[in-house]
């Protein structure tokens, strides 16, 4: 097992994209300002021939994508398909669909009180938009936000990971075969070049990554009253009866959490199981893991189906943090074995996990599982209900009763029942968190929104309305008219 000394912390060496100049930023966010009106007068045509377009560069570019995610993390192209191009190329057809419908204003009921005008919604675009993307998924969490930015007619600036230089600069050429500047533009570069950007003032701001930063986007964002959409993360729990089908779930959770090497915001973090079928889980668990990635370290690092830790950086703290549970008496089921210089992690399960420990109370992002036991569906609630609300929980289970009391006695921002993950591919459901793990909607009709003002319009079309008979001067008849007004009307 290695260890981490300080010295090799200080030597730490995280791979960086090259920052854009501060001039380039303030250039391109005014050349945008000035498009803003071209863009918002745009047809449903205008916008479907562009997206059109980027449909056909990802179809296009698709081994340069696969190339750069692999040359970042090793991520195996076919995960990539399935992780980060299919899911995007869905987002796209999705929105091609139906956005036309969704562009439509919404005709809303009269009151009596208000006969002779009519009312609507209007969806228009905030404007200047800021897009700010983390390194787990570089690709498909850039481009599915621009997607729907598109659809609603806004100017874009996509600030991506420095951390996946490689695929940072891919989508920066693949946006700029699609888009003039004036329309969407990539501002590569760290976090001095983040804070740039975040003293602009901007319409909208779209935010992924972790809730420790989306509280620094959030307190930039109230500078200017900008709108924030956070898609954040957290603690996302898998809860399992007994009644549940242990082999069932023990296949959807290794898939689930090994996907990407656990860094993913929806990947489930750790395991409540009930005591009797605690032993049953992890071996069926371990049984998944020998089959879906190969018998032992050796195998799995040379099956080509297992991404590597992004950085060293992160490949540091997650053996900092198994290390630390082992001291406080956690039991290695299988894994917590290393390749310092690979960045791998072998999928690793722990039980007999300390309840204070570290990792049990920060989001691990990687590929170690915790199991815990628990005796009643109580004791398990009152676990998930002590942390934050997080951005999934997943529940196995035959029995209805308890799927539904799950349900009503936590919160969460999105749940799947006997599977994991797959709710982020569902087009027709809103995704994100809930406080801690995020404010706001995307995907499908819900990130059109999110890139829209909801305007509303009332059109008087009598020059007399029933509103007029309370105008000043107040007498008797007014008083009468309002007491009849609010017991009938």
């Amino acid at each position: 097992m290695d260890s981490v000394s300080v010295e090799e912390k200080v030597q730490i060496s995280v791979p960086k994209s090259e920052n854009d100049s501060l001039k380039r930023i303030q250039e391109v966010f005014e050349l945008q300002k000035e498009n803003l009106q071209t863009l918002k007068n745009s047809t449903a045509k205008d916008r479907k021939k562009k997206l059109k377009k980027l449909k056909d560069a990802i179809f296009s570019n698709r081994e340069k994508i696969q190339e750069a995610i692999y040359k970042d993390f090793k991520k195996p192209a076919l995960e990539t398909d399935i992780s980060e191009i299919y899911p995007t190329i869905s987002e796209l057809k999705h929105t091609l669909a139906h956005f036309e419908e969704w562009m439509e204003d919404e005709y809303v009921d009269t009151p009596i009180t208000l006969i002779g005008s009519s009312a609507y919604v209007k969806y228009e675009p905030k404007g200047n938009c800021l897009i700010i993307t983390p390194w787990n998924y570089p690709f498909y969490l850039a481009i599915s936000p621009i997607i729907y930015a598109i659809a609603s007619g806004n100017a874009t600036m996509l600030k991506p990971s420095e951390f996946t230089p490689h695929t940072s600069l891919a989508v920066k050429e693949l946006l700029a075969q699609v888009f003039n500047e004036s329309e969407v533009a990539v501002i590569l570069g760290d976090h001095t070049v983040s804070s740039a950007l975040l003293k602009l003032k901007f319409d909208h701001i779209h935010f992924t990554g972790s809730p420790a930063v989306g509280k620094i986007i959030m307190k930039a964002a109230s500078e200017h009253l900008t709108t924030c959409t956070l898609e954040l993360g957290g603690k996302s729990p898998t809860i399992i009866d007994e009644t549940a089908n242990i082999k069932e779930a023990a296949t959807k959770i290794v898939w689930g959490k090994y996907l990407n090497e656990g860094q993913t915001c929806i990947a489930p973090d750790y395991v409540l199981v009930h005591q009797s079928k605690k032993d049953e889980l992890i071996k069926a668990m371990k049984e998944q893991i020998a089959k879906k990635y190969g018998k032992d370290k050796e195998a799995r690092m040379q099956s080509g189906n297992l991404t590597r830790i992004v950085n060293s950086k992160h490949y540091n703290r997650l053996v900092e943090l198994t290390q630390e549970a082992i001291e406080e008496g956690a039991v290695v089921e299988t894994g917590a074995t290393y390749e310092k210089d690979d960045n791998f992690i072998d999928p690793t399960i722990l039980s007999n996990i300390a309840p204070h420990s570290d990792i049990m109370n920060e989001e691990i992002f990687g590929p170690i599982m915790p199991v815990i036991g628990f005796k009643s569906l109580d004791e398990a609630l009152e676990i998930v209900n002590e942390k934050e609300k997080p951005l999934a929980l997943y529940i196995f289970s035959k029995k209805e009763k308890n799927i539904n009391y799950i349900l009503e006695h936590t919160s969460a921002g999105g749940t799947c029942v006997n599977d994991t993950i797959l709710h982020i591919t569902q087009t027709n459901l809103p995704f994100g968190g809930i406080n801690n793990s995020g404010i706001g909607k995307s995907h499908g009709k819900w990130g059109f929104v999110d890139f829209c003002n909801e305007r509303s319009v009332l059109r008087q079309h009598l020059p007399f309305g029933m509103s007029q008979l309370m105008y000043p001067p107040y007498n008797k008849w007014t008083k009468k008219l309002i007491d009849i007004t609010m017991k009938w009307f």
